[in-house]
């Protein structure tokens, strides 16, 4: 398959984040199970403030905020941020247009936790490994990678072959993947097809 083209891609979401946000409080009624399902394992409110990378439209920086986070929401699709920005609930979240295939512009370790919900499965390899140095750069405490596992779901697997990612390779190399890129990781099963890749920073 061709190399993806960046500006294309994003063209292609700011145009459809409208319907995005169709979805914004399904995905905020699923993230906050995801929340609670996460602080049975660890005591995630312990800590301060944290990032959200591709956060979208802000759902799940709605969720962390309520919870007491001081939240920053990353996203490089302007139009994703906007209807993030629009709702009052979000008024306390510090929304930014950035990429984090590129540095962004905060200090290293800068927050207690950086998240990315559904974000990694669909970037090729070495984006993932941006991201991944990206988030070991900002962050302290804990990477949280909200993603698909190993389990392939044949729905899952038409939709991702038609978006054209890395989704295929990424499930086969996940388990893998995580123990290079970071110190330590935590896998923690959400459902079949899902899991949260608990993960400590590597030092520099």
């Amino acid at each position: 398959m061709a190399k993806r083209n960046k500006k294309l891609d994003r063209g292609v979401f700011h145009l459809i984040a409208p319907i995005y946000s169709w979805f914004y409080n399904s995905q905020k009624r699923n993230y906050s199970e995801i929340i609670d399902i996460l602080q049975e394992h660890i005591n995630i409110l312990q800590y301060k403030n944290i990032v959200d990378i591709g956060c979208g439209t802000g759902a799940m920086c709605s969720v962390l905020n309520k919870r007491g986070f001081n939240v920053t929401g990353v996203e490089p699709v302007k139009n994703m941020l906007n209807i993030g920005k629009k709702k009052q609930e979000n008024n306390g979240i510090n929304f930014v247009q950035a990429s984090a295939l590129e540095k962004t512009p905060f200090n290293d370790k800068s927050f207690d936790v950086s998240i990315a919900s559904y974000v990694t499965h669909g970037l090729k390899e070495q984006e993932r490994k941006l991201i991944y140095n990206e988030m070991n750069r900002l962050t302290k405490k804990l990477i949280i990678i909200y993603d698909y596992n190993e389990t392939r779901a044949f729905f899952t697997d038409i939709i991702e072959w038609l978006e054209g990612g890395d989704y295929f390779n990424f499930i086969k190399n996940v388990k893998k993947e995580m123990n290079e890129n970071f110190s330590s990781v935590n896998i923690i099963n959400i459902n079949s097809h899902a899991s949260l890749y608990v993960c400590v920073p590597k030092k520099p």
